[in-house]
């Protein structure tokens, strides 16, 4: 399941994208463009947050076990913070969206492992060991509480930016 949030209403947004493109108004569109991403940088900066801040718990190494350096450089949370995207679509499908940027991620971090960090769980080998698993946890739900606590923000915003570019048209 890939993590995402969409903020679209998708009949307004393509009638007023035909009568934007009739008006020839260039100015207005990239405007609305501009506006409509302002109100979904504030939930890509607190996903970023919500991500780099979640604590990630484990019960800690067994008496007699070994344990050693990371194997990589790169922190697991900072990496799915940089892949998180905003893009603003005027045509086909318009709308704002933000979105985890797999493309982004390091190889060895996948969506599965987004996932089961919003999920709260986290299983993974032991530096890449596949015969030994260890279990991880995390605050579950980070990124839909989130999108939640945004959502009726951002659709008072798009709607207020279309009311606005409507008006300019009339």
């Amino acid at each position: 399941m890939t993590r995402e949030v969409r903020i679209l209403n998708t009949g307004s947004l393509i009638e007023l994208q035909r009568r934007l493109r009739a008006a020839g108004g260039e100015n207005i569109r990239s405007s609305m463009q501009r506006r409509i991403r302002r109100a979904a940088e504030p939930l890509r900066d607190d996903l970023q947050a919500a991500i780099r801040g979640l604590a990630l718990t484990s019960e800690g190494r067994k008496a007699g076990k070994r344990g050693g350096p990371s194997p990589t450089t790169r922190p697991l949370r900072a990496s799915i913070a940089a892949a998180i995207r905003i893009s603003v679509r005027n045509t086909g499908n318009p709308g704002a969206r933000v979105w985890l940027d797999r493309s982004l991620l390091p190889p060895d971090i996948t969506a599965g492992l987004v996932n089961q960090i919003n999920d709260g769980r986290v299983r993974h080998p032991v530096f890449g060991n596949r015969r030994r698993w260890a279990q991880q946890n995390a605050t579950p739900l980070w990124w839909d509480k989130t999108v939640r606590q945004h959502t009726p923000r951002m659709e008072r915003e798009v709607a207020r930016v279309l009311d606005d570019v409507r008006r300019k048209l009339t």
